[in-house]
């Protein structure tokens, strides 16, 4: 599985530990940047740069991992391009149902929470990318449905 990770200054730190990890466990990791901890850098060029990598991808299932202080700016931001359905997730119960009822490719941490509790932030991301999708109908259908939003 290829991810594709990015992160601005308030998730800097954060990005670089869990890039290493990923690294550790032999997923194709992607650093999109930022590749500094620079305060003037802006979320929407990394959270572009992922998606846009993610959408050409030869991989099956791409993934993005996208970190700022809150995590909704990266969300926003990912969530401009069809096919994409990106989560803010804090809880790892969150991530294992956004990804059996979802289907969500890109996963949005919120660095504030969860730079602290480095072991929660793993949690998370081991639990979003494990979880399969659930390919009943009503599923497929709704994302069916959210990808001819227009």
């Amino acid at each position: 599985m290829k991810i594709f990770i990015g992160a601005d200054h308030n998730g800097f730190y954060l990005k670089e530990k869990l890039e290493d990890y990923l690294r550790k466990l032999e997923y194709e990791v992607h650093d999109e940047g930022g590749n500094k901890n620079d305060p003037d850098d802006d979320f929407p060029v990394f959270a572009s740069r992922v998606v846009h990598h993610m959408r050409q991808s030869q991989d099956k299932d791409p993934r993005g991992i996208l970190i700022c202080g809150s995590g909704q700016g990266m969300a926003i931001a990912a969530n401009r391009f069809k096919g994409i359905r990106a989560v803010v997730i804090s809880e790892k119960a969150e991530a294992k149902l956004a990804r059996n009822d979802d289907d969500s490719n890109v996963l949005a941490l919120p660095a504030y929470l969860l730079e602290k509790d480095y072991s929660k932030a793993i949690d998370i991301v081991d639990t979003w990318l494990k979880t399969p999708f659930e390919r009943i109908a009503r599923r497929v259908r709704r994302i069916e449905e959210l990808d001819n939003i227009s």
